[in-house]
């Protein structure tokens, strides 16, 4: 299966966000590279033009890392916030850092392997090996 058939890139392709204004931050990356087939859900972070559309669909809450606000779409496979994890780069640079693969804005492998790695959680184990398999780590 291609990564546009995936049925969380195919819900967040049918929001029609602005490329240059959102990332796929969370496990959405290792999906894109073909690491994991399986992810819980799309983590988007997101500004200006994106963010006003997220807005318009649903009201937005507190992420569970009380960093933020978030808009949680199709019943919670997508989740777009306004900024990213405590301690990662802002929004901005988030963004103007993204890969895109297929089209759609993806955070590189490497900064997935920071934050994975910062926040040490036993289910991000399997995804920091993965990530250390295929990216040259310095």
């Amino acid at each position: 299966m291609g990564l546009r058939q995936h049925p969380f890139v195919r819900e967040l392709l049918t929001l029609h966000l602005p490329t240059d204004d959102y990332v796929v931050a969370g496990s959405g990356p290792l999906l894109a590279h073909g690491l994991r087939q399986d992810v819980n859900d799309l983590d988007i972070v997101a500004r200006a033009d994106a963010w006003k559309i997220a807005l318009s669909m649903a009201d937005a809450t507190v992420p569970p890392s009380g960093h933020g606000l978030m808009v949680v779409l199709f019943d919670g496979d997508i989740e777009i916030f306004d900024r990213w994890l405590p301690g990662a780069p802002d929004a901005d640079e988030l963004i103007n850092s993204a890969e895109l693969v297929e089209g759609i804005p993806f955070c590189p492998l490497s900064r997935v392997l920071e934050w994975k790695t910062r926040s040490n959680r036993e289910k991000d184990m399997r995804d920091i090996k993965l990530i250390m398999e295929r990216v040259d780590v310095k």
